[in-house]
């Protein structure tokens, strides 16, 4: 019951990162385009840093300790990261929404939808393996939880101020940013929720839950994150956020973890 709160309570710290990063957008801050391409590879950064420190090198450990074979944990640790990888594209693939920039995908009912909440979907399709993350770090001890906590936390910063600027950019109220914004934080919680309980159900689900949301964000990382970095031509400010977040959630991981 402890690591649940511990889990849900990480999703909500996140998604509270989420809100205060939006709120320069409030009160008038403007980012530009490439400062914005730097956040999100820093995002990026901390994201992959993540993945694979904090979710699948842990993962291959709990199943090498219960399975007694390098060759069994290995083959749980790849078929969970595409399971988790599987899992985004199709919820990418099935639920309408829109990007900012490259348009609208998902299913055919994005005329039934308001516009706005095209946009919240999609960024809810974003944050909800970082929520997953969360949970199952939890899941895994408490110090690993903080750490993956902390780094997400971090990323999500800049990540709901670039969410705020656009939104605001695209001509809703500065009111209506903050909202939107806070809402798709707030899938951070049911993600984190989610994860949390998954692997306090069965211990042996640990190394699964562990590489499912490594896999899950790394879906995110490579469709989402790096092409929209790439976009502009601000390649260059993008690897070095993308080099300062993986650094920086590495160094988390190891001191805190």
């Amino acid at each position: 019951m402890l690591d649940i709160l511990w889990g849900t309570g990480g999703g909500a710290v996140a998604a509270l990162a989420t809100t205060l990063g939006a709120l320069p957008a409030v009160v008038g801050r403007r980012m530009s385009q490439g400062t914005q391409d730097m956040m999100l590879g820093f995002a990026a950064g901390v994201m992959l840093s993540a993945a694979y420190f904090s979710l699948i090198l842990p993962g291959i450990e709990v199943a090498e300790a219960r399975s007694g074979s390098v060759w069994i944990a290995a083959g749980i640790a790849a078929a969970g990261i595409a399971l988790g990888a599987a899992f985004v594209g199709w919820l990418n693939a099935s639920i309408p929404h829109e990007h900012f920039r490259t348009g609208p995908e998902g299913g055919a009912d994005q005329a039934k939808l308001a516009r706005i909440w095209l946009f919240v979907l999609a960024i809810a399709i974003h944050n909800f393996p970082e929520g997953l993350s969360i949970g199952v770090a939890f899941g895994l001890d408490r110090a690993n939880g903080i750490s993956v906590m902390t780094g997400i936390s971090l990323q999500d910063i800049p990540e709901g101020l670039a969410v705020a600027v656009a939104l605001v950019g695209l001509g809703y109220s500065r009111r209506k940013a903050l909202a939107y914004t806070a809402l798709t934080g707030m899938v951070e919680v049911l993600g984190a929720f989610v994860g949390v309980i998954a692997v306090s159900v069965s211990a042996a689900l640990l190394p699964w839950g562990l590489t499912f949301a490594a896999g899950a964000m790394l879906y995110i990382i490579s469709h989402e994150i790096v092409p929209e970095t790439h976009r502009n031509g601000h390649q260059m400010r993008a690897t070095t956020g993308l080099i300062f977040g993986l650094i920086l959630m590495m160094f988390l991981d190891v001191t805190l973890g």
